[in-house]
Formats: C-alpha cells, sequence, structure tokens
C-alpha cells in the first residue's frame, strides 16, 4: 500500500482558499475498480483509496504518521504561486504595454 503526502490546490470554481491551509495523506488504489454489469456502479474490492483521506496540519506531522505505521509514502512539494492582483480599468491604462482592443 502506498500513499502520497500533498498540500490541495485551490479549486478551480471559487477564489477562496478553503480547504488548502492542511496536508493531506491519501492511498493509491492497488487493484483497478470494476464496473457492476448488472447495475454499472463502480466498485472495488478495498476500501483504503476512495474513502480513507486523513488531513494534517502540516507536512512533517503527515510524514511522521506514515513512518510511525511503516506506509510508503511519497512526498509532493508544494506549489508556490505568485498572485498579481489587477483592476478592470488596468485595460484601459494610458501607459499600456499593449494596445487594447477587442
Amino acid at each position: 500500500m502506498f500513499a502520497r503526502i500533498f498540500k490541495p490546490s485551490k479549486t478551480a470554481m471559487q477564489s477562496g482558499q478553503a480547504k488548502t491551509a492542511y496536508w493531506v495523506l491519501e492511498f493509491d488504489a492497488q487493484a483497478a475498480r470494476k464496473i457492476d454489469p448488472l447495475m454499472g456502479w463502480t466498485s472495488s474490492a478495498e476500501t483504503r483509496p476512495g474513502q480513507v483521506r486523513l488531513t494534517f496540519e502540516d507536512k512533517e506531522d503527515a510524514i511522521d504518521y506514515a513512518t510511525r505505521n511503516n506506509i510508503p509514502y511519497q512526498l509532493i512539494a508544494e506549489k508556490n504561486h505568485t498572485r498579481v492582483i489587477k483592476a478592470y480599468a488596468d485595460n484601459f491604462q494610458f501607459q499600456r504595454r499593449k494596445p487594447w482592443t477587442h
């Protein structure tokens, strides 16, 4: 059983930073999912990959948990994004580098 430790990115549907302040330990699936022929539902023989998702305050806590329980893990580095805050009026500045046209 292999685990991934990562910090989730913000959702593309909202501009808020909810659910991005913690680190997540998530298990990878060992067996492929199967489609039930009668109902068409997707099923799996194991519950860990789809249902178990552990959250931690910081990266060190997640790593400590994985090492204490002998879980091999992959640490996915946190991506630092720089935000450029702009106003709508910046499109119409006199000293704009590129001309603004439709």
